[in-house]
């Protein structure tokens, strides 16, 4: 079967990135182009479903660097299958549910106290006199526990 050679063009066009993401995606490993008899950057038609699946990940918050090291588990470097996928998002759903889990108490803490340790709020549910939450380290310690 013969190979399909795409340009980096139409690969950004067919997959709504920019050029230069690509060029990122390849700096960092995660896609592989070739260069053809003029010097021109040609990709095999596979990095449309690796794209697809980088930004999918992406869209979850899931890291480029995760994604990477997810992509260097498969069998020679191959584009991720519907079964590969599948192992891929599930590794990724423990981190996902934290996450979700942190931003459902960030959205029901928005209207309170975070014990930033501020003291400027009034209504304060935590007053924190003389920055006692300091020892439970930098930052929103509350939404942290």
């Amino acid at each position: 079967m013969a190979v399909r050679e795409l340009s980096v063009g139409y690969v950004a066009k067919r997959c709504g990135v920019k050029v230069s993401t690509l060029h990122f995606y390849e700096q960092k490993g995660l896609i592989q182009s070739w260069r053809n008899a003029g010097n021109q950057r040609r990709y095999e038609a596979d990095v449309l479903r690796r794209v697809s699946v980088i930004k999918a990940a992406q869209k979850l918050g899931i890291s480029l660097q995760d994604i990477k090291l997810a992509f260097d588990t498969l069998p020679l470097s191959r584009t991720p299958t519907k079964q590969d996928w599948a192992k891929l998002s599930k590794s990724w759903q423990q981190q996902l549910e934290k996450r979700i889990q942190a931003m459902i108490k960030l959205k029901d803490s928005l209207d309170g106290c975070i014990g930033c340790g501020c003291l400027s709020m009034k209504t304060c549910p935590i007053y924190n006199p003389e920055d006692k939450l300091a020892v439970e380290g930098p930052g929103p310690v509350i939404l942290d526990r």
